[in-house]
């Protein structure tokens, strides 16, 4: 991956950054990393907004525009909306939940399959789980929180525009979550892509006792 491609896949996984950030990241000069973000900016693929810190001059903050998100593709996403139209015209509703849940239950055998018995405890599952997850597309990675909680980040949904279209792909979802993690912990979905978040997050949390 070139330095220019690592400054968009930054802003993807991290969210908005000033040049300094990112320049600390990649190893550039700030005046470096200020020209690979200028050079997107000129493409129309980042943009910044100026923050008033509490000494100094305002730091300009930089984070992906719409088509900068679109770089990082939403698999076959026309053919898929033309699918779900389809199915929903043919079969209605009740025809289309049933195609979710018929996805839903093969994606949950080849996690299980996938997962096997050497990640039985579940922070290893919900590591294990993110490297499945970054596989398809996902872009998925897990963080310890001091409550002794785990957050499953996923950057970047290649099935946006489905979900979109359908959002019973997101509920879908975090039933598999649920239900692959195993008992021993609740899973609540902290952001949401399709409510505005840059991202969706979900929060693992053992259950005591």
């Amino acid at each position: 991956m070139s330095t220019a491609e690592q400054v968009l896949y930054l802003l993807k996984t991290r969210g908005a950054q000033t040049a300094q950030q990112l320049a600390a990241l990649l190893g550039l000069t700030s005046m470096g990393a200020r020209r690979q973000l200028e050079a997107w900016q000129d493409k129309g693929l980042v943009e910044f907004e100026e923050t008033a810190d509490k000494v100094g001059r305002p730091a300009r903050h930089w984070r992906l525009t719409a088509a900068g998100h679109a770089r990082f593709p939403d698999r076959h996403a026309d053919l898929t909306l033309q699918l779900i139209e389809q199915v929903r015209g043919l079969f209605g509703a009740a025809g289309l939940e049933q195609l979710i849940s018929a996805r839903e239950l093969d994606s949950e055998r080849q996690y299980r399959e996938r997962l096997g018995a050497q990640t039985a405890d579940w922070p290893a599952r919900a590591a294990a789980l993110a490297g499945l997850r970054s596989a398809e597309g996902y872009m998925a990675e897990v963080e310890q929180q001091d409550d002794g909680s785990l957050l499953l980040i996923e950057n970047h949904c290649p099935i946006c525009a489905a979900a979109t279209s359908c959002q019973s792909f997101c509920r879908s979802e975090l039933d598999i979550f649920r239900r692959v993690l195993g008992e021993g912990v609740a899973v609540e979905r902290a952001e949401h892509l399709l409510a505005g978040a840059r991202r969706c997050v979900y929060r693992i949390t053992p259950l005591r006792g």
